[in-house]
Protein backbone atom coordinates (compact mmCIF):
# COMPACT_ATOMS: atom_id res chain seq x y z
CA UNK A 1 0.00 0.00 0.00
CA UNK A 2 2.66 2.19 0.98
CA UNK A 3 4.79 1.64 -2.19
CA UNK A 4 1.70 2.92 -4.63
CA UNK A 5 1.75 6.07 -2.61
CA UNK A 6 -1.22 5.74 -1.00
CA UNK A 7 -1.43 7.28 2.86
CA UNK A 8 -2.86 5.41 5.43
CA UNK A 9 -5.93 7.21 7.51
CA UNK A 10 -7.03 6.89 10.63
CA UNK A 11 -8.98 3.35 10.39
CA UNK A 12 -5.46 1.63 8.44
CA UNK A 13 -3.10 1.97 11.55
CA UNK A 14 -5.48 0.42 13.72
CA UNK A 15 -5.68 -2.61 11.89
CA UNK A 16 -1.75 -3.08 11.35
CA UNK A 17 -1.73 -2.48 15.21
CA UNK A 18 -4.01 -5.10 15.60
CA UNK A 19 -2.06 -7.19 13.16
CA UNK A 20 1.32 -6.54 15.42
CA UNK A 21 -0.38 -8.02 18.53
CA UNK A 22 -0.29 -11.40 17.35
CA UNK A 23 3.64 -10.81 15.65
CA UNK A 24 6.12 -10.18 17.95
CA UNK A 25 8.74 -7.32 16.85
CA UNK A 26 6.05 -5.33 15.11
CA UNK A 27 4.74 -3.08 17.53
CA UNK A 28 7.25 -0.80 17.80
CA UNK A 29 7.63 -0.39 14.15
CA UNK A 30 3.66 0.23 13.97
CA UNK A 31 4.15 2.66 16.47
CA UNK A 32 6.46 4.96 14.67
CA UNK A 33 5.29 4.67 11.97
CA UNK A 34 1.99 6.26 13.50
CA UNK A 35 3.68 9.10 15.02
CA UNK A 36 5.56 10.16 11.91
CA UNK A 37 2.25 9.92 10.56
CA UNK A 38 0.57 12.30 12.77
CA UNK A 39 -1.62 9.98 14.64
CA UNK A 40 -0.02 10.12 18.01
CA UNK A 41 -3.16 12.07 19.11
CA UNK A 42 -5.45 9.39 17.38
CA UNK A 43 -7.43 7.63 20.52
CA UNK A 44 -8.29 4.66 18.10
CA UNK A 45 -4.84 4.59 17.24
CA UNK A 46 -3.59 4.78 20.60
CA UNK A 47 -5.81 2.20 22.04
CA UNK A 48 -5.38 -0.46 19.21
CA UNK A 49 -1.36 0.45 20.08
CA UNK A 50 -2.23 -0.06 23.83
CA UNK A 51 -3.69 -3.18 23.27
CA UNK A 52 -0.74 -4.52 20.93
CA UNK A 53 1.72 -4.15 23.86
CA UNK A 54 -0.32 -5.27 26.63
CA UNK A 55 -0.86 -8.86 24.91
CA UNK A 56 3.41 -9.15 24.52
CA UNK A 57 3.17 -8.13 28.42
CA UNK A 58 5.55 -5.16 27.26
CA UNK A 59 3.46 -2.69 29.91
CA UNK A 60 6.33 -0.07 30.52
CA UNK A 61 5.91 1.18 26.83
CA UNK A 62 2.20 0.88 27.12
CA UNK A 63 2.09 2.86 30.11
CA UNK A 64 4.37 5.68 28.02
CA UNK A 65 1.57 5.63 25.29
CA UNK A 66 -1.15 6.38 27.88
CA UNK A 67 0.34 9.48 29.29
CA UNK A 68 0.99 10.75 26.78
CA UNK A 69 -2.70 10.45 25.01
CA UNK A 70 -4.20 13.57 24.83
CA UNK A 71 -7.91 11.88 25.68
CA UNK A 72 -8.80 8.72 27.09
CA UNK A 73 -11.90 6.92 27.07
CA UNK A 74 -13.14 3.96 28.92
CA UNK A 75 -11.58 1.52 26.15
CA UNK A 76 -8.01 3.40 26.48
CA UNK A 77 -8.09 2.87 30.53
CA UNK A 78 -9.48 -0.69 30.29
CA UNK A 79 -6.70 -1.88 28.12
CA UNK A 80 -4.01 -0.39 30.43
CA UNK A 81 -5.78 -1.79 33.36
CA UNK A 82 -5.49 -5.33 31.68
CA UNK A 83 -1.80 -4.43 31.16
CA UNK A 84 -1.26 -4.64 34.81
CA UNK A 85 -3.50 -7.36 35.47
CA UNK A 86 -1.85 -9.54 33.12
CA UNK A 87 1.41 -8.42 35.03
CA UNK A 88 0.41 -9.56 37.97
CA UNK A 89 0.34 -5.94 39.72
CA UNK A 90 -2.80 -5.36 42.11
CA UNK A 91 -1.51 -2.02 43.07
CA UNK A 92 -1.39 -0.49 39.63
CA UNK A 93 -4.78 -1.97 39.33
CA UNK A 94 -6.40 -0.62 41.85
CA UNK A 95 -4.84 3.33 41.32
CA UNK A 96 -5.96 2.78 37.94
CA UNK A 97 -9.04 2.16 38.72
CA UNK A 98 -9.25 5.22 40.99
CA UNK A 99 -7.27 7.33 38.74
CA UNK A 100 -10.22 6.38 35.75
CA UNK A 101 -13.26 7.29 38.26
CA UNK A 102 -11.88 10.37 39.73
CA UNK A 103 -9.48 12.02 37.15
CA UNK A 104 -10.27 10.50 34.12
CA UNK A 105 -14.46 11.17 34.40
CA UNK A 106 -15.31 7.62 33.24
CA UNK A 107 -17.08 4.90 34.75
CA UNK A 108 -15.69 1.23 34.49
CA UNK A 109 -17.65 -0.60 31.93
CA UNK A 110 -19.01 -4.51 31.74
CA UNK A 111 -15.06 -5.31 30.26
CA UNK A 112 -13.72 -3.48 32.59
CA UNK A 113 -14.96 -4.94 35.72
CA UNK A 114 -14.35 -8.54 34.03
CA UNK A 115 -10.34 -7.22 33.96
CA UNK A 116 -10.58 -6.57 36.99
CA UNK A 117 -12.31 -9.76 38.75
CA UNK A 118 -9.80 -11.76 36.56
CA UNK A 119 -7.02 -10.10 38.24
CA UNK A 120 -8.86 -10.57 41.83
CA UNK A 121 -9.33 -14.61 41.03
CA UNK A 122 -5.14 -14.39 39.79
CA UNK A 123 -4.12 -12.80 43.25
CA UNK A 124 -6.91 -15.06 45.29
CA UNK A 125 -8.79 -12.04 46.44
CA UNK A 126 -11.83 -13.16 47.77
CA UNK A 127 -12.49 -10.36 49.51
CA UNK A 128 -11.84 -7.86 46.33
CA UNK A 129 -14.07 -10.13 44.04
CA UNK A 130 -17.32 -9.49 46.04
CA UNK A 131 -16.73 -5.99 46.49
CA UNK A 132 -16.53 -5.74 42.22
CA UNK A 133 -19.69 -8.06 42.19
CA UNK A 134 -21.23 -5.58 44.97
CA UNK A 135 -20.07 -2.43 42.64
CA UNK A 136 -21.71 -4.73 39.33
CA UNK A 137 -25.14 -4.95 41.23
CA UNK A 138 -25.40 -1.21 42.58
CA UNK A 139 -24.77 -0.10 38.73
CA UNK A 140 -26.54 -2.58 36.91
CA UNK A 141 -23.96 -4.54 35.17
CA UNK A 142 -25.18 -7.75 37.38
CA UNK A 143 -27.22 -9.16 34.31
CA UNK A 144 -24.22 -8.68 31.92
CA UNK A 145 -23.10 -11.78 30.49
CA UNK A 146 -19.61 -10.81 30.64
CA UNK A 147 -19.68 -10.16 34.04
CA UNK A 148 -21.80 -12.75 35.83
CA UNK A 149 -19.10 -15.33 33.99
CA UNK A 150 -16.34 -13.70 35.51
CA UNK A 151 -18.25 -13.50 38.84
CA UNK A 152 -18.95 -17.32 38.48
CA UNK A 153 -15.28 -18.12 37.69
CA UNK A 154 -14.10 -16.13 40.56
CA UNK A 155 -16.32 -17.64 43.04
CA UNK A 156 -15.69 -21.17 41.91
CA UNK A 157 -12.01 -20.59 42.16
CA UNK A 158 -11.33 -18.15 44.63
CA UNK A 159 -14.45 -18.78 47.84
CA UNK A 160 -16.53 -22.48 46.83
CA UNK A 161 -18.38 -23.82 43.96
CA UNK A 162 -21.29 -23.14 46.48
CA UNK A 163 -20.78 -19.92 46.44
CA UNK A 164 -20.71 -19.73 42.32
CA UNK A 165 -23.77 -21.92 42.15
CA UNK A 166 -25.73 -20.42 44.41
CA UNK A 167 -25.21 -16.79 42.18
CA UNK A 168 -25.78 -19.03 38.92
CA UNK A 169 -29.65 -20.04 40.24
CA UNK A 170 -30.46 -16.79 41.14
CA UNK A 171 -29.76 -14.91 37.92
CA UNK A 172 -32.70 -14.77 35.96
CA UNK A 173 -30.21 -14.64 32.28
CA UNK A 174 -28.39 -17.20 32.12
CA UNK A 175 -26.06 -18.14 28.83
CA UNK A 176 -23.94 -21.07 27.41
CA UNK A 177 -20.94 -19.63 28.99
CA UNK A 178 -22.18 -19.38 32.61
CA UNK A 179 -23.85 -23.18 31.64
CA UNK A 180 -20.23 -24.45 30.91
CA UNK A 181 -18.55 -22.97 33.69
CA UNK A 182 -20.87 -24.84 36.51
CA UNK A 183 -20.54 -27.70 34.85
CA UNK A 184 -16.51 -27.51 34.13
CA UNK A 185 -16.23 -26.70 38.08
CA UNK A 186 -17.96 -30.05 38.25
CA UNK A 187 -16.44 -31.85 36.72
CA UNK A 188 -12.83 -31.03 37.85
CA UNK A 189 -14.58 -32.08 40.95
CA UNK A 190 -15.25 -35.33 39.96
CA UNK A 191 -19.40 -35.42 41.23
CA UNK A 192 -20.57 -36.96 37.57
CA UNK A 193 -24.52 -37.05 39.24
CA UNK A 194 -24.32 -32.81 39.18
CA UNK A 195 -22.51 -33.07 36.03
CA UNK A 196 -25.43 -34.71 34.29
CA UNK A 197 -27.97 -32.77 36.17
CA UNK A 198 -26.56 -29.28 35.19
CA UNK A 199 -26.46 -30.91 31.52
CA UNK A 200 -29.86 -31.84 31.25
CA UNK A 201 -31.48 -28.86 32.73
CA UNK A 202 -29.27 -26.70 30.18
CA UNK A 203 -30.88 -29.02 27.44
CA UNK A 204 -34.53 -28.90 29.06
CA UNK A 205 -34.17 -24.68 29.15
CA UNK A 206 -33.08 -24.99 25.55
CA UNK A 207 -29.52 -23.53 25.78
CA UNK A 208 -27.45 -25.67 23.13
CA UNK A 209 -24.53 -27.08 24.47
CA UNK A 210 -21.14 -26.15 22.94
CA UNK A 211 -18.23 -28.15 22.31
CA UNK A 212 -16.46 -26.88 25.69
CA UNK A 213 -19.94 -28.15 27.35
CA UNK A 214 -19.21 -31.88 26.21
CA UNK A 215 -15.68 -31.72 27.04
CA UNK A 216 -16.40 -30.99 30.28
CA UNK A 217 -19.11 -34.05 30.72
CA UNK A 218 -17.22 -37.13 29.30
CA UNK A 219 -14.66 -35.73 31.73
CA UNK A 220 -16.80 -36.57 34.52
CA UNK A 221 -17.82 -39.74 32.82
CA UNK A 222 -13.84 -40.78 32.13
CA UNK A 223 -13.06 -40.35 35.90
CA UNK A 224 -15.57 -42.70 36.63
CA UNK A 225 -15.40 -45.24 33.47
CA UNK A 226 -19.18 -44.42 32.48
CA UNK A 227 -18.56 -46.19 29.41
CA UNK A 228 -23.19 -46.54 27.99
CA UNK A 229 -23.49 -42.89 29.01
CA UNK A 230 -20.34 -41.85 27.16
CA UNK A 231 -20.85 -43.76 23.96
CA UNK A 232 -24.82 -41.65 24.29
CA UNK A 233 -23.02 -38.44 24.23
CA UNK A 234 -20.54 -39.63 21.90
CA UNK A 235 -23.45 -39.88 19.75
CA UNK A 236 -25.27 -36.62 20.02
CA UNK A 237 -22.20 -35.13 19.47
CA UNK A 238 -21.82 -36.61 15.89
CA UNK A 239 -25.15 -36.09 15.14
CA UNK A 240 -24.98 -32.20 16.12
CA UNK A 241 -21.54 -31.62 14.38
CA UNK A 242 -19.95 -30.53 17.45
CA UNK A 243 -16.84 -32.56 17.10
CA UNK A 244 -13.71 -30.58 17.63
CA UNK A 245 -10.14 -31.47 18.00
CA UNK A 246 -10.12 -31.00 21.48
CA UNK A 247 -13.36 -33.20 22.08
CA UNK A 248 -12.54 -35.79 19.73
CA UNK A 249 -9.17 -36.21 22.12
CA UNK A 250 -11.28 -36.35 24.84
CA UNK A 251 -12.99 -39.33 23.64
CA UNK A 252 -9.94 -41.11 22.80
CA UNK A 253 -8.87 -41.14 26.21
CA UNK A 254 -12.27 -41.32 27.83
CA UNK A 255 -12.41 -45.11 25.31
CA UNK A 256 -8.76 -45.93 25.97
CA UNK A 257 -9.37 -45.50 30.31
CA UNK A 258 -12.62 -47.70 29.68
CA UNK A 259 -10.65 -50.82 28.46
CA UNK A 260 -12.22 -49.85 24.51
CA UNK A 261 -8.40 -49.41 22.99
CA UNK A 262 -9.87 -50.42 19.65
CA UNK A 263 -12.25 -47.52 19.94
CA UNK A 264 -9.97 -45.29 20.61
CA UNK A 265 -7.60 -46.12 17.64
CA UNK A 266 -10.68 -45.90 15.37
CA UNK A 267 -11.79 -42.55 16.54
CA UNK A 268 -7.86 -41.18 16.10
CA UNK A 269 -7.48 -42.66 12.82
CA UNK A 270 -11.04 -40.72 11.24
CA UNK A 271 -9.93 -37.05 12.79
CA UNK A 272 -5.80 -38.04 12.46
CA UNK A 273 -5.09 -34.62 10.84
CA UNK A 274 -6.03 -32.59 13.86
CA UNK A 275 -3.78 -31.14 15.96
CA UNK A 276 -0.86 -32.05 17.95
CA UNK A 277 -3.36 -32.92 21.55
CA UNK A 278 -5.13 -35.48 19.29
CA UNK A 279 -2.14 -37.42 19.17
CA UNK A 280 -0.80 -36.68 22.45
CA UNK A 281 -4.35 -37.98 23.57
CA UNK A 282 -3.64 -41.62 21.42
CA UNK A 283 -0.08 -41.44 22.75
CA UNK A 284 -1.54 -41.22 26.39
CA UNK A 285 -4.00 -44.17 25.38
CA UNK A 286 -1.10 -46.57 24.49
CA UNK A 287 1.10 -45.93 27.17
CA UNK A 288 -2.57 -45.99 29.59
CA UNK A 289 -2.73 -49.86 28.02
CA UNK A 290 1.15 -50.61 29.03
CA UNK A 291 1.81 -50.44 25.05
CA UNK A 292 4.80 -48.67 24.78
CA UNK A 293 6.33 -49.94 21.66
CA UNK A 294 3.25 -48.51 20.06
CA UNK A 295 3.49 -45.25 21.27
CA UNK A 296 6.84 -44.93 20.34
CA UNK A 297 5.84 -45.81 16.91
CA UNK A 298 2.94 -43.10 17.19
CA UNK A 299 5.60 -40.64 17.81
CA UNK A 300 7.84 -40.85 14.79
CA UNK A 301 4.68 -40.60 12.88
CA UNK A 302 3.78 -37.75 14.59
CA UNK A 303 6.74 -36.18 14.21
CA UNK A 304 6.40 -36.06 10.10
CA UNK A 305 2.96 -34.30 10.73
CA UNK A 306 4.21 -31.52 13.38
CA UNK A 307 7.50 -29.88 13.56
CA UNK A 308 7.88 -29.19 17.32
CA UNK A 309 5.86 -32.05 20.05
CA UNK A 310 4.69 -30.57 22.77
CA UNK A 311 6.31 -31.60 26.41
CA UNK A 312 2.83 -33.22 26.91
CA UNK A 313 4.15 -35.71 24.41
CA UNK A 314 7.78 -35.75 24.84
CA UNK A 315 6.54 -36.55 28.54
CA UNK A 316 4.65 -39.69 27.28
CA UNK A 317 7.45 -40.73 25.03
CA UNK A 318 10.53 -40.40 28.05
CA UNK A 319 7.65 -42.55 30.29
CA UNK A 320 7.74 -45.41 27.72
CA UNK A 321 11.49 -45.22 27.41
CA UNK A 322 11.85 -45.55 31.31
CA UNK A 323 9.31 -48.64 31.34
CA UNK A 324 11.37 -50.52 28.82
CA UNK A 325 14.55 -49.40 29.86
CA UNK A 326 15.51 -48.06 26.68
CA UNK A 327 18.30 -45.36 28.33
CA UNK A 328 19.92 -44.38 25.01
CA UNK A 329 16.76 -43.05 23.52
CA UNK A 330 15.66 -41.57 26.54
CA UNK A 331 18.76 -39.07 26.59
CA UNK A 332 18.24 -38.28 22.94
CA UNK A 333 14.87 -37.29 24.19
CA UNK A 334 16.26 -35.54 26.97
CA UNK A 335 19.07 -33.60 24.72
CA UNK A 336 16.27 -32.61 22.63
CA UNK A 337 14.50 -31.25 25.32
CA UNK A 338 17.61 -28.88 26.80
CA UNK A 339 18.28 -27.75 22.62
CA UNK A 340 14.37 -26.87 22.67
CA UNK A 341 14.39 -25.21 25.99
CA UNK A 342 11.30 -26.60 26.68
CA UNK A 343 12.04 -26.01 30.49
CA UNK A 344 11.93 -22.23 30.05
CA UNK A 345 8.66 -22.25 28.05
CA UNK A 346 6.47 -23.89 30.63
CA UNK A 347 6.15 -23.54 34.54
CA UNK A 348 5.19 -26.94 34.94
CA UNK A 349 7.53 -29.15 35.50
CA UNK A 350 5.80 -32.52 34.21
CA UNK A 351 8.33 -33.28 32.01
CA UNK A 352 11.63 -32.87 33.71
CA UNK A 353 10.60 -34.94 36.27
CA UNK A 354 10.02 -37.71 34.29
CA UNK A 355 13.26 -36.87 32.98
CA UNK A 356 14.63 -37.55 36.51
CA UNK A 357 12.50 -40.78 37.02
CA UNK A 358 14.12 -42.36 33.73
CA UNK A 359 18.23 -41.88 35.19
CA UNK A 360 16.68 -43.18 38.38
CA UNK A 361 15.39 -46.05 37.31
CA UNK A 362 17.98 -46.91 34.73
CA UNK A 363 20.30 -46.81 37.82
CA UNK A 364 22.38 -43.52 36.97
CA UNK A 365 21.33 -41.64 40.50
CA UNK A 366 23.23 -38.82 40.19
CA UNK A 367 22.38 -38.00 36.91
CA UNK A 368 18.93 -37.96 38.02
CA UNK A 369 19.92 -35.74 40.77
CA UNK A 370 22.02 -33.40 38.48
CA UNK A 371 18.19 -33.54 36.42
CA UNK A 372 16.67 -32.22 39.49
CA UNK A 373 18.56 -29.45 40.78
CA UNK A 374 18.40 -27.79 38.14
CA UNK A 375 14.61 -27.84 37.60
CA UNK A 376 13.74 -24.28 38.34
CA UNK A 377 9.90 -24.58 39.92
CA UNK A 378 9.91 -27.80 41.68
CA UNK A 379 6.61 -28.88 43.25
CA UNK A 380 5.30 -31.67 45.51
CA UNK A 381 5.73 -34.45 42.55
CA UNK A 382 9.05 -33.52 41.78
CA UNK A 383 10.95 -33.62 44.95
CA UNK A 384 8.91 -36.77 45.56
CA UNK A 385 9.93 -38.41 42.57
CA UNK A 386 13.99 -37.61 43.82
CA UNK A 387 12.81 -39.50 47.16
CA UNK A 388 11.69 -42.31 45.33
CA UNK A 389 14.29 -41.77 43.48
CA UNK A 390 16.83 -42.39 46.06
CA UNK A 391 15.08 -45.27 47.84
CA UNK A 392 15.12 -47.62 44.78
CA UNK A 393 18.62 -46.97 44.22
CA UNK A 394 19.12 -48.24 47.87
CA UNK A 395 19.83 -44.27 49.44
CA UNK A 396 18.28 -44.36 52.54
CA UNK A 397 19.71 -41.48 53.73
CA UNK A 398 20.03 -39.11 51.43
CA UNK A 399 16.28 -39.22 50.83
CA UNK A 400 15.63 -38.42 54.50
CA UNK A 401 18.29 -35.92 53.58
CA UNK A 402 16.50 -34.26 50.76
CA UNK A 403 12.93 -34.46 52.70
CA UNK A 404 14.15 -32.38 55.24
CA UNK A 405 15.51 -29.71 51.99
CA UNK A 406 11.52 -29.97 50.74
CA UNK A 407 10.27 -29.18 54.11
CA UNK A 408 12.84 -26.03 54.10
CA UNK A 409 11.13 -25.02 51.01
CA UNK A 410 8.02 -25.05 52.33
CA UNK A 411 6.51 -27.71 50.52
CA UNK A 412 4.17 -29.77 52.34
CA UNK A 413 4.29 -33.72 52.07
CA UNK A 414 1.74 -35.68 51.19
CA UNK A 415 1.02 -39.61 51.88
CA UNK A 416 3.18 -41.01 48.51
CA UNK A 417 5.87 -38.96 49.80
CA UNK A 418 5.67 -40.81 52.77
CA UNK A 419 5.57 -44.05 51.40
CA UNK A 420 8.61 -43.39 49.51
CA UNK A 421 10.31 -42.31 53.07
CA UNK A 422 8.73 -45.54 54.91
CA UNK A 423 9.97 -47.44 51.83
CA UNK A 424 13.87 -46.46 51.96
CA UNK A 425 13.76 -46.87 56.22
CA UNK A 426 12.84 -50.23 55.22
CA UNK A 427 15.48 -51.05 52.45
CA UNK A 428 18.03 -49.34 54.74
CA UNK A 429 17.51 -50.50 58.17
CA UNK A 430 16.76 -47.00 59.71
CA UNK A 431 14.35 -48.51 62.69
CA UNK A 432 13.98 -45.16 64.28
CA UNK A 433 14.15 -42.77 61.84
CA UNK A 434 10.51 -44.99 60.48
CA UNK A 435 9.11 -44.44 63.73
CA UNK A 436 9.74 -40.79 63.96
CA UNK A 437 8.40 -40.39 60.00
CA UNK A 438 5.27 -42.31 61.03
CA UNK A 439 4.85 -40.20 63.69
CA UNK A 440 5.39 -37.10 61.91
CA UNK A 441 2.53 -37.95 59.38
CA UNK A 442 0.10 -38.91 61.45
CA UNK A 443 0.60 -36.37 64.37
CA UNK A 444 2.15 -33.45 62.77
CA UNK A 445 0.75 -33.58 59.29
CA UNK A 446 -2.13 -35.43 60.11
CA UNK A 447 -2.50 -37.90 57.10
CA UNK A 448 -4.28 -41.17 57.18
CA UNK A 449 -2.16 -43.83 56.70
CA UNK A 450 -3.56 -46.55 54.32
CA UNK A 451 -2.30 -50.18 53.97
CA UNK A 452 1.39 -49.45 52.30
CA UNK A 453 2.51 -47.19 54.96
CA UNK A 454 1.04 -49.52 57.32
CA UNK A 455 3.43 -52.58 55.69
CA UNK A 456 6.10 -50.36 55.17
CA UNK A 457 6.20 -50.13 59.03
CA UNK A 458 6.04 -53.97 59.17
CA UNK A 459 8.79 -54.39 56.88
CA UNK A 460 11.31 -52.02 58.83
CA UNK A 461 10.43 -53.63 61.98
CA UNK A 462 10.04 -57.05 61.09
CA UNK A 463 13.48 -56.94 59.23
CA UNK A 464 15.20 -55.74 62.18
CA UNK A 465 13.70 -58.71 64.41
CA UNK A 466 11.04 -56.30 66.09
CA UNK A 467 8.70 -59.22 65.07
CA UNK A 468 6.31 -58.51 68.13
CA UNK A 469 6.16 -54.62 67.37
CA UNK A 470 5.58 -55.80 63.73
CA UNK A 471 2.48 -58.02 64.75
CA UNK A 472 1.19 -54.61 66.77
CA UNK A 473 1.14 -52.47 64.03
CA UNK A 474 -1.11 -55.27 62.21
CA UNK A 475 -3.51 -55.20 65.21
CA UNK A 476 -4.05 -51.47 65.16
CA UNK A 477 -4.87 -51.46 61.53
CA UNK A 478 -8.46 -50.03 61.68
CA UNK A 479 -8.87 -51.49 58.09
CA UNK A 480 -9.14 -54.90 57.39
CA UNK A 481 -5.02 -56.13 56.55
CA UNK A 482 -4.55 -57.52 52.42
CA UNK A 483 -1.84 -60.25 51.64
CA UNK A 484 0.61 -57.62 51.04
CA UNK A 485 1.57 -56.60 54.88
CA UNK A 486 0.98 -60.56 55.98
CA UNK A 487 3.33 -61.37 53.20
CA UNK A 488 5.90 -58.90 54.67
CA UNK A 489 5.90 -60.46 57.93
CA UNK A 490 6.58 -63.83 56.63
CA UNK A 491 9.44 -63.14 55.43
CA UNK A 492 9.87 -61.22 58.61
CA UNK A 493 9.68 -64.83 60.40
CA UNK A 494 11.50 -66.58 57.52
CA UNK A 495 14.72 -64.14 58.55
CA UNK A 496 14.80 -65.03 61.98
CA UNK A 497 13.74 -68.17 62.09
CA UNK A 498 10.34 -67.35 64.14
CA UNK A 499 8.28 -70.69 63.36
CA UNK A 500 5.22 -69.71 65.74
CA UNK A 501 4.45 -66.41 64.46
CA UNK A 502 5.10 -67.60 60.81
CA UNK A 503 2.48 -70.20 61.07
CA UNK A 504 0.18 -67.55 62.39
CA UNK A 505 0.95 -65.34 59.32
CA UNK A 506 0.87 -67.95 56.67
CA UNK A 507 -2.88 -69.09 57.96
CA UNK A 508 -4.29 -65.38 57.33
CA UNK A 509 -2.49 -65.39 54.54
CA UNK A 510 -4.13 -68.83 52.97
CA UNK A 511 -7.37 -67.26 54.07
CA UNK A 512 -6.95 -64.57 51.76
CA UNK A 513 -4.96 -65.74 49.20
CA UNK A 514 -5.38 -69.28 49.18
CA UNK A 515 -3.94 -70.11 45.72
CA UNK A 516 -0.81 -68.12 45.67
CA UNK A 517 1.79 -70.76 45.38
CA UNK A 518 4.63 -67.94 46.69
CA UNK A 519 3.50 -67.60 50.54
CA UNK A 520 3.47 -71.50 50.29
CA UNK A 521 7.18 -71.74 49.38
CA UNK A 522 7.81 -69.18 51.56
CA UNK A 523 6.10 -70.52 54.60
CA UNK A 524 7.85 -73.76 53.95
CA UNK A 525 11.74 -72.25 53.77
CA UNK A 526 10.64 -71.04 56.83
CA UNK A 527 10.58 -74.82 58.65
CA UNK A 528 13.35 -75.86 55.99
CA UNK A 529 15.54 -73.02 58.00
CA UNK A 530 14.46 -74.30 61.40
CA UNK A 531 15.54 -78.15 60.33
CA UNK A 532 11.70 -79.34 60.56
CA UNK A 533 12.17 -81.38 57.19
CA UNK A 534 8.06 -83.26 57.81
CA UNK A 535 6.45 -79.78 57.68
CA UNK A 536 8.37 -78.90 54.74
CA UNK A 537 7.41 -82.09 52.73
CA UNK A 538 3.82 -81.82 53.78
CA UNK A 539 3.22 -77.97 52.69
CA UNK A 540 5.13 -79.04 49.34
CA UNK A 541 2.55 -81.80 48.74
CA UNK A 542 -0.53 -79.42 49.36
CA UNK A 543 0.91 -77.30 47.04
CA UNK A 544 1.36 -80.20 44.31
CA UNK A 545 -2.49 -81.35 45.37
CA UNK A 546 -3.67 -78.49 45.07
CA UNK A 547 -2.26 -77.85 41.27
CA UNK A 548 -0.29 -74.57 42.06
CA UNK A 549 2.70 -73.58 40.24
CA UNK A 550 4.89 -70.75 41.13
CA UNK A 551 5.54 -68.27 38.35
CA UNK A 552 9.50 -68.08 37.76
CA UNK A 553 11.25 -64.37 38.61
CA UNK A 554 12.53 -62.66 35.49
CA UNK A 555 13.99 -59.22 34.29
CA UNK A 556 14.59 -57.52 31.58
CA UNK A 557 17.51 -55.43 30.24
CA UNK A 558 16.65 -53.29 26.97
CA UNK A 559 19.94 -52.81 25.06
CA UNK A 560 18.67 -50.26 22.46
CA UNK A 561 16.61 -51.97 20.10
CA UNK A 562 13.64 -49.80 19.96
CA UNK A 563 11.99 -50.22 16.51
Amino acid sequence: MLRTGARPDAFTLPLVNRAAASLPGFVGASHCHGIRAGFGGNIYFCNTLLEAYARHGLVAPARQVFDEMRTRDVVSWTTMISAYAGARDPRQVSQLVMAMRMLGGCEPSAVTLSVMLRACTAQRDTNGGRQLHCYAVKSGWAGDFLVLNSMLTHLSQTASLEDAVTLFEQSPRRGMVSWNIIISEYSSEGDVSKVVDMYERMRAEEVCPSCETLTSVVSAFTKHRLLLQGKKLHSFAVRSGLMDTILVASFVDFYAKCDELPSSVQLFEEFRQGSSCLWSAMLWAFVHHGMFLDAIRLFEKMVGYFCFPSADVLRGLVICYTEIGALKFGKATHGYVIRNNYAADSMSCALETSIVKLYAKCGYILLAERCFRRILHKDLVSWSSMIEAFTINGHGKEALTLFNQMLEEGIKPNGVTFLSLLSACSHSGLVNEARELFDFMTKTFRLAPNLGHYTCMVDVLGRSGNLEEALQVISDIKVKPDGRIWGALLASCRMHSNSKLASFAAQKLMELEPDNAGYHVVFSNVHAGGGRWAEVEGIRRSTVGMNMEKSPAWSCVSEVGVP
